[in-house]
């Protein structure tokens, strides 16, 4: 929502400035959002995950539980200790930590934390439920059911078969979130314009293109924990070639109010899954070991494919006019089966959860 409203900002500032001398101003206005971004950054938490990663469990509930607000994280905190250690030692570590601090707090005179109350009670509860299921005889000192991985490097994520599938899956989301052609809309979209209306109504209408766009967000903001990740990027990949099919037709029969009325319905329909998920599904899928390694190369990817059809797409154009929508259009419709297919709904699943299901 937020990178939408910039590009929206951006783009009405542009028009204005899109002049000489006013043109340094657009690129000195820049530093207003960076500066405030700053200062905004003393409101973030480190990541639970990454603090777990590197010892510090205390650190990690605390980081949860300013997340979380006022909600009971117990569970949710065993779940991600256990997802990177294991269960058995997850519950180990819980209550050694446990003990640790409220040993410290008597001997202060600080008292019992309700916090580690919760990480004892939870810790107790999962070790119940390993009894019962008889896999905690060894929680007190045998083997554990699952080691903590050392962060993964670039080349490692490509080796390791899961992670493999789950940076393909991703990697390929973000290749198709530029290759769907929603750049080359944004890029030349006045150009585009100029095909059926004056260079003044088309300056205009790229703005619109963005307000669309912007408008499109919020809706996707609002259904996206409710409809699920993959519905709307299904329906969001059907729409755009749709609709690019459309603006190839308006192309090729001179119509000017579908061709511009496909342009409008594409950003639409990419502004509510292609344009978001993508990068969420980046977070939702890659366990913490690799989250580093396959966040890098999706950013990456989607920055080299986006200078790819900043590149290509106005030789393209130039050379086939309208019919380069078809490209995108065939882009498109390929990725809406792969994602039938190949995407797993991220929606109120842990990350633990989604990576176990990739194992199976």
């Amino acid at each position: 929502f937020f990178v939408v409203t910039g590009i929206l900002l951006s783009s009405v500032i542009g028009l204005p400035t899109a002049t000489v001398p006013l043109w340094r101003l657009a690129f000195a206005i820049v530093a207003i959002p960076a500066v405030f971004q700053i200062f905004a950054m003393g409101t973030c938490v480190e990541s639970p995950r990454w603090l777990i990663s590197v010892g510090r469990i205390e650190d990690a509930l605390i980081s949860l539980q300013k997340l979380r607000g006022t909600a009971d994280v117990s569970n949710e905190f065993f779940d991600i200790v256990a997802g990177q250690v294991g269960k058995k030692k997850a519950a180990r570590l819980l209550k050694e930590n446990s003990h640790e601090k409220n040993l410290k707090n008597l001997n202060t005179d600080e008292g019992f934390d309700n916090n580690d109350t919760e990480f004892d009670s939870s810790a107790d509860y999962h070790k119940k439920e390993l009894d019962a299921a008889g896999g905690s005889s060894d929680l007190e000192g045998g083997e554990d059911d699952d080691e903590q991985r050392p962060p993964m490097s670039v080349i490692q994520i490509f080796r390791d078969p899961v992670i493999r599938k789950i940076t393909l899956i991703v990697l390929f989301h973000h290749v198709i979130q530029q290759l769907s052609g929603m750049n080359a809309v944004m890029y030349y979209s006045t150009t585009i314009f100029e095909q059926a209306v004056s260079h003044k109504e088309a300056q205009l209408m790229a703005i619109y293109t963005t307000l669309v766009n912007f408008g499109m967000s919020v809706i996707a903001m609002v259904f996206i924990d409710r409809s699920g990740r993959r519905i709307l990027l299904i329906a969001s990949e059907l729409g755009t070639t749709l609709f690019s099919i459309l603006l190839v037709i308006g192309y090729l029969y001179n119509i000017p109010n579908l061709l511009i009325a496909s342009v409008f319905v594409y950003v639409a329909s990419f502004a509510i899954g292609i344009g978001p998920i993508p990068w969420m599904i980046t977070s939702e899928m890659t366990p913490i070991e690799a989250s580093s390694s396959v966040g890098a190369v999706a950013t990456a990817m989607n920055w080299a494919m986006n200078f790819l059809i900043g590149q290509v797409f106005p030789i393209i154009f130039a050379a086939i006019q309208g019919w380069s929508f078809l490209i995108f259009a065939v882009i498109c419709f390929t990725s809406a089966v792969v994602t039938f297919f190949f995407l797993p709904e991220t929606k109120g699943r842990a990350i633990e959860d989604i990576v176990a299901s990739f194992k199976k």
